[in-house]
């Protein structure tokens, strides 16, 4: 199935390396179905978002309904997520470093050079915002939902991590998005995300502009004991991507190093 989320792809485990619990991949898979937009879904839903059965997704939605993950809801038939998950995604928020130090510097540049700012991570083949602040014209900023995805393909966000890859890993990802993308010009947005890929290679970020008149420009930050992070700041402008580039570049790439030097001075 094109639009499955369950990873069908077996690597051995190596030397020392348990093989993976099966059921508990599943049971994943089940959970990740679960998003903005689709808060209620029923089993026939989640075995088209997960590519699993739905013999598979009825044992596994009575196993987390019976663990608290999942909720259900009688009258259609569907299913909720849980309060633990929430507690999960609260005690994800805290443990995180690069949060606490990465959020107040945040404001501060959102607010200073009246744009948006945001922080992301990669989840499959789409990118999750940690945090996001939005610059208005009433001179206040607005926090879009922390967990909310955006794609890989089309956005710096997603292509900034691209860079990071290795040439094994970025091959394979880049096979998942012309699949996810096929029918929808792939060449030229290959073509795109090779181009932003190179840049991030040449001056530490990229820029985008995936939705009308919204440039983005974003950069790649590396933390021991995390996944790579990626900070952006865009602005809803009718300027070219490379004006915008000139202006903000520059206060992207000081944030980026300012929110890097201090997760390291308080690791």
């Amino acid at each position: 199935m094109a639009n499955s989320i369950v990873n069908t792809e077996r690597i051995k485990p190596g030397k020392g390396k348990a093989t993976p619990n099966r059921s508990l991949e599943r049971g994943i898979a089940v959970l990740r179905a679960f998003r903005a937009g689709s808060s209620v879904l029923g089993n026939g839903e989640i075995a088209e978002r997960t590519g699993l059965s739905r013999s598979t997704v009825s044992r596994l939605t009575q196993s987390l309904v019976e663990t608290g993950m999942l909720e259900y809801i009688p009258a259609s038939r569907a299913y909720r997520l849980g309060v633990p998950v929430l507690c999960m995604a609260h005690a994800m928020r805290d443990s995180s470093q690069v949060l606490k130090a990465a959020t107040p510097m945040m404001v501060e540049v959102a607010m200073q050079h009246r744009i948006n700012v945001g922080l992301a991570v990669a989840e499959a083949d789409e990118m999750v915002y940690l945090e996001s602040f939005r610059y208005n014209r009433r001179q206040s900023l607005r926090t879009v939902v922390s967990g909310q995805r955006i794609p890989m393909a089309l956005t710096s966000l997603g292509r900034a991590h691209l860079a990071t890859l290795s040439p094994e890993a970025f091959s394979a990802m880049m096979r998942i998005l012309a699949d996810k993308n096929r029918g929808r010009g792939w060449g030229e947005l290959r073509r795109q995300i090779e181009a932003a890929v190179a840049s991030v290679h040449d001056k530490g970020y990229c820029v985008a502009s995936w939705q009308p008149q919204v440039v983005a420009i974003a950069a790649p930050m590396r933390f021991d004991g995390y996944a790579v992070h990626v900070l952006n700041v865009s602005i809803a402008t009718p300027q070219e991507p490379a004006a915008v580039e000139a202006t903000l570049a520059a206060p992207l790439m000081k944030l980026a190093a300012a929110i890097q030097a201090r997760v390291a001075r308080e690791a």
